[in-house]
Parts: structure tokens; C-alpha cells; sequence
């Protein structure tokens, strides 16, 4: 999962499908983002708030995919407002491995063993399957979409969500390279959706960014350069050159975000993935929502990005329709 796939991976999908986009929730703990990982001290103050969005979604006919950790899986309070969604056809769970506050505990906790990817195979699986035993025992479904926290893919993830029946992961944010904070590199990754294996079971399901500018077909060779050359790269987004846009309400305006999707739809992806964390729906939890007012422009983000999308025909889809759409 962690080398690029060849061309002919790429997934088909019916021309009746068109174009449609997926709203994912990193649904989790609230922490630090600046601290060290640690095990306690996080907190679900935000949780209650999850209620607000999902009514919002529903009045935009948007049905989000809640990609859940093991403390929103344990917490009553994010299983009556998730579990009543689910059961309603409004919402859909997915999985979400935190491995520092996942057990069983033992990996020390520190920056290499917050990729899951980076655990020993066993571990990684022995998390895995606990956090996912728990969410079809709290929402009373089973899971078929992952996201690995931190976007942290490893050599062993690909096999052990096939084993475990997953029909998509999601963990692969293209264009994005975290090896300096000893993660993987995404940044020779296509953006659009590709099969991991050659038995074709496991659909790659990217995270959606894009490169705007007259300079994006350099993209990948400039960010690269930004390695050793730290002002290379924001000297070309400050000046319009070359700006990487990922659809998310988070550090990335609504008018930004739809120069993304033109992109995107111009390049005929047939998914668009958006994606945030859930403690952004209060304020005070991420470095995105400091305050309510910053709340409430995560909200106007959404009814900017989905009433654009209606105008260009781009309808909501789930995990259900994209199995299906997929013949998997």
C-alpha cells in the first residue's frame, strides 16, 4: 500500500456513477496536537456536538462516514448519536486505529508507533481487530472502510484489512509526504482510486488534494525540492505558482477548496473525498476551531463546498454505493 500502484490498478467505475462526492469524519479523542502522545489526558467534550452536524448533513442530504477510534467507540454518548444515524440509514462507521490510546498497550508511545503501519504486524492487528470488534459490537455493523490515524499505512495494513473482510481504505493522502515526522510518503500516489491488490478486494479510496497553479505539473519534483530548500515550496504558494488544495474545512477556505474541485472534476475523479476531525465541531479542541466563530465557518465551508458541488452536478455518495458501483 505503500508503493505506488501501476496504471492499470486504477479502479472503473460506470459511466452512469458520474462524479460523486464522499464526506468522511475522523471521529476521535480530542488531544494535544503539539504535545507528546500519551495514552490518558484526552477528552470527548466535543462529542455532544456530533449531534448538530449530522442533523446539518441530513438537511444537505449528505449521509458521512464516521471513521471511529476506540475512545469515540467506548463513549455512550458518540454511540446513541452515531448508532442512531447508522440505524437510520443516515450515517455509515468506519474504522479508525489511534494506536497510542488503542489496545492492547504494548508499544512504547512515541512518534514512530503513532503510524499503525510502524507496528509489528501482530500488534498492529491485534489493535486493529479489537477496535474493530468493538465498533460492530457498538453500532451494530460491520465496518468496511479504514483509515489508518495519521494517514499511517504500513507494510502489513493492505493484507490484514483483507483479512478482515474491509472492502476500502482511505489512509493515503496523495501529494502529502510525512517521512519527516517519520511517516510515509504519499506524494507519487495518484489521486485517483486504485486497486491495492491484484486479486482487485481491496479499493484505495484517496484522500482528495490537488496542485493548483500554472506550475502543478511540477508538483511532486517541486515539493520534493522543499526538502532541503524549507521556503522553496511557500515562495510558489504565496505567489499563486503552485498551491496544494486538500478538501477539508480545516486551514483551507470554502473559495480555495472549489478551486479544488474544479480541478478534480476537470481531471474526472470519479470520487471526491472530503475529510476532517471531529473535535473541530467545538471550539478549542483543534488549532482549526479555536473559537465558535471558527466553528460556524466550518459550517458555511460545508454549505459553500456542497452547494457549489449541486451546481456542478456532483452527487453525495456513500461506502455502500461505491462497493457496489466497483462490482465488490
Amino acid at each position: 500500500m505503500l508503493v505506488p500502484p501501476d496504471k492499470d490498478r486504477l479502479a472503473r467505475f460506470p459511466d452512469e456513477f458520474g462524479q460523486r462526492v464522499l464526506l468522511t469524519v475522523d471521529t476521535e479523542e480530542e488531544f494535544d496536537w503539539e504535545a507528546p502522545f500519551r495514552r490518558d489526558g484526552y477528552g470527548l467534550e466535543h462529542v455532544r456536538e456530533i449531534a448538530r452536524f449530522q442533523e446539518f448533513c441530513e438537511g444537505l442530504g449528505v449521509s458521512p462516514v464516521y471513521l471511529v477510534d476506540w475512545p469515540i467507540a467506548n463513549d455512550p454518548t458518540a454511540i446513541d448519536i452515531i448508532g442512531d444515524a447508522v440505524r437510520r440509514g443516515t450515517a455509515e462507521v468506519g474504522v479508525q486505529l489511534h494506536p497510542w490510546v488503542s489496545p492492547p498497550f504494548d508499544e512504547e508511545v512515541n512518534t514512530q508507533n503513532s503510524y499503525a503501519g510502524s507496528l509489528p504486524a501482530e500488534l498492529e492487528a491485534a489493535k486493529f481487530d479489537a477496535l474493530r470488534d468493538r465498533i460492530e459490537e457498538a453500532f451494530s455493523t460491520v465496518p468496511l472502510i479504514y483509515r489508518a490515524g495519521r494517514y499511517g499505512l504500513g507494510p502489513h495494513s493492505a493484507d490484514l484489512l483483507k483479512r478482515n473482510g474491509l472492502k476500502i481504505d482511505t489512509s493515503v493522502r496523495s501529494l502529502f509526504d510525512y517521512h519527516m515526522q517519520e511517516g510515509p510518503d504519499y506524494t507519487h500516489h495518484p489521486l485517483e482510486p486504485y486497486w491495492v491488490d491484484d486479486e482487485r478486494e481491496l479499493l484505495e479510496l484517496p484522500v482528495t488534494t490537488v496542485y493548483w497553479g500554472i506550475l502543478r505539473q511540477l508538483g511532486v519534483p517541486i515539493q520534493r525540492m522543499q526538502r532541503f530548500v524549507p521556503t522553496f515550496y511557500a515562495a510558489f504558494s504565496r505567489f499563486k505558482l503552485l498551491e496544494r488544495i486538500a478538501l477539508t474545512p480545516e486551514g483551507v477556505t470554502a473559495d480555495e477548496a472549489i478551486r479544488g474541485i474544479d480541478i478534480a472534476l476537470d481531471d474526472r475523479l470519479p470520487v471526491l473525498v472530503l475529510s476532517f476531525h471531529s473535535p473541530s465541531l467545538a471550539p478549542g479542541h483543534t488549532p482549526y476551531a479555536e473559537t465558535q466563530e471558527d466553528v460556524e465557518t466550518l459550517y458555511d465551508w460545508f454549505r459553500q463546498v456542497y452547494a457549489y458541488l449541486e451546481r456542478r452536478a456532483v452527487l453525495p455518495t456513500n461506502v455502500a454505493e461505491i462497493i457496489a458501483a466497483t462490482g465488490r
